[in-house]
């Protein structure tokens, strides 16, 4: 087939910091066309666009370069053995654009020569089918020394388990906080986070309010767990124990304290100073056995209490808008949009109060989010999960 006029331009996701300057630059332009050439040679016939990208590493490579027609349909081809072998000259002379060589190199082209690339520093975590072990990692910085590594790829390396805490673990770590006295920070309600009771009705009603617009984002609530990841990449669990006991757990994907402490300038948090034993792993957010967790708070007799975690005014991007009652009503606002009515707006801070006293019906529900266009059935799930709703009461007073 016809080569394409390939229009060369970096994507804007590049940082200013990685731009290849001089002689470099030349070189890496001209090897960057020349993949796209040598790609799109490999394309099937009617093809329209392609998507590629190469994970490497001085160790390892991952490829995966997918051809898209004008009718949806796809195919995928493999590189050449001259295509990688231009990749890699192309990273290793990456490594004088910055902090040591690109970790993926992503194109996107057309047909008719409309080509962006972007060179993927490990900014963000890399997806799981083109992420190496550890030790492929640790060979490549052998190679290309860093001064520094993001920080989900610095705790993937170096975590060691260090915030794992088993039961058993837990356990010797409460009578070693005992026997020395370390107690935790304790805040009153409302002073930081809510109550608990608060706490737990608003983020289920949040969570509800956004599966009724159907939206594949925002928190869940599921029995004795509500969960929380947000589009900054932060997010926290919040586990209900028996006792009037819970766990609000997770992580700020920009915390400074983890950057410090695993690029070596800084001491890890003790998030764990003074908590219970019941502070264990099946409690904890997952970032824990990742090494990502950058706060733990627990729940205990009326109490919020942490060790070394962040006052919650610096976690408001992996906690939903459970701050108050005025928050949330703010929060289903916006989920409505400009086509709200007044009559649902209107609607919304009586949603709240029932939602705070456990009395949800659907009547309520359905003054917010009405008629077709919105999932009541699935929000209603949500609240009941949660023992908002009035047929749960209903169920427990007959019951006794």
């Amino acid at each position: 087939m016809t080569d394409p006029d390939v229009s060369f331009t970096l994507a804007a996701t590049m940082s200013t910091a990685a731009a290849p300057q001089g002689d470099t630059a030349e070189r890496t332009t001209a090897l960057s066309h020349r993949i796209a050439r040598e790609v799109a040679r490999l394309g099937p016939p009617g093809w329209v666009e392609v998507e590629a990208s190469f994970a490497m590493t001085a160790a390892a490579e991952i490829t995966l370069v997918v051809f898209g027609d004008g009718e949806d349909r796809i195919a995928r081809v493999f590189p050449t053995d001259e295509i990688l072998a231009m990749l890699r000259e192309h990273r290793h002379l990456s490594a004088s654009f910055g902090d040591g060589p690109w970790w993926r190199y992503l194109l996107s082209m057309t047909s008719e020569g409309r080509m962006d690339v972007d060179y993927d520093y490990g900014d963000e975590p890399f997806p799981d089918d083109q992420l190496f072990p550890p030790t492929v990692y640790r060979t490549d910085i052998e190679i290309y020394p860093r001064e520094r590594l993001p920080v989900w790829l610095a705790a993937y390396l170096n975590h060691g388990d260090r915030q794992v805490r088993t039961p058993r673990l837990a356990a010797e770590q409460a009578r070693a906080d005992a026997a020395a006295g370390t107690v935790a920070t304790r805040s009153a309600p409302d002073v930081e986070f809510p109550a608990l009771p608060e706490m737990t009705s608003r983020w289920a009603l949040i969570a509800a309010a956004f599966v009724a617009v159907e939206s594949d984002l925002g928190p869940r609530a599921a029995p004795a767990f509500l969960v929380f990841e947000g589009t900054s990449r932060g997010g926290a669990t919040l586990c209900k124990l028996p006792g009037d006991r819970a766990v609000l757990s997770g992580g700020v994907w920009d915390a400074p304290e983890l950057d410090a402490a695993y690029n070596g300038v800084g001491t890890f948090p003790q998030l764990y100073r003074g908590a219970p034993s019941w502070v264990a792993d099946v409690v904890l957010n997952r970032r824990a056995a990742n090494g990502l967790l950058t706060f733990c708070y627990w729940w205990e007799g009326g109490h919020w209490h942490r060790g070394d975690s962040p006052r919650a005014d610096d976690l408001a991007g992996a906690v939903p808008g459970v701050w108050s009652a005025q928050t949330v009503v703010d929060v289903i606002a916006s989920r409505l949009g400009d086509a709200a009515s007044a009559a649902q707006l209107a609607a919304i801070p009586a949603l709240v109060r029932a939602a705070e006293q456990s009395s949800m019906t659907h009547e309520l529900l359905s003054a917010v989010f009405p008629g077709t266009g919105f999932d009541v059935d699935g929000a209603w799930f949500q609240l009941t999960v949660a023992g908002l709703t009035t047929e749960r009461r209903a169920e427990v007073a007959a019951d006794a």
